[in-house]
């Protein structure tokens, strides 16, 4: 079978999100393909000039999430994101409470950056369907 679903690719459940690892064979207790996934739950509001630093700054919040996910309920398109969340995101960061919030934090860092230098102005935009 090809591997089309890559790492920095994809989309969840109506949520933007990006791969960070695939499990294409499936582990002990998901005995399904599946992947790790770090997205976007709650998208930047529209900035428009005449707002101050504060209000653009607050309109420029992101929240993240971080999930494992079957292959059957992820699209994968063609967009990509430059984003590494590799060293951020890893497996063993869903067995605590404590290491996800800190890693869903850093994640969020990470999207915001992006968001604000201008690029991939795709995957801070809300789906439409």
């Amino acid at each position: 079978m090809v591997k089309f679903l890559k790492p920095n690719k994809g989309r969840f459940a109506g949520r933007k999100a990006v791969i960070v690892r695939s499990f294409d064979d499936g582990t002990r207790d998901r005995p399904y393909g599946h992947c790790l996934v770090a997205g976007i739950a709650k998208y930047p509001k529209k900035v428009i000039r005449k707002d101050s630093a504060k209000k653009t700054a607050k309109k420029s919040r992101v929240k993240a999430f971080i999930k494992l996910v079957n292959y059957n309920h992820i699209m994968p398109t063609r967009y990509t994101l430059d984003v590494d969340l590799k060293d951020v995101v890893s497996p063993d960061v869903l067995q605590s409470r404590d290491k996800k919030v800190t890693a869903a934090k850093e994640t969020k860092k990470k999207l915001e950056e992006r968001f604000k230098t201008g690029k991939n102005r795709w995957f801070f935009s809300k789906l439409r369907f």
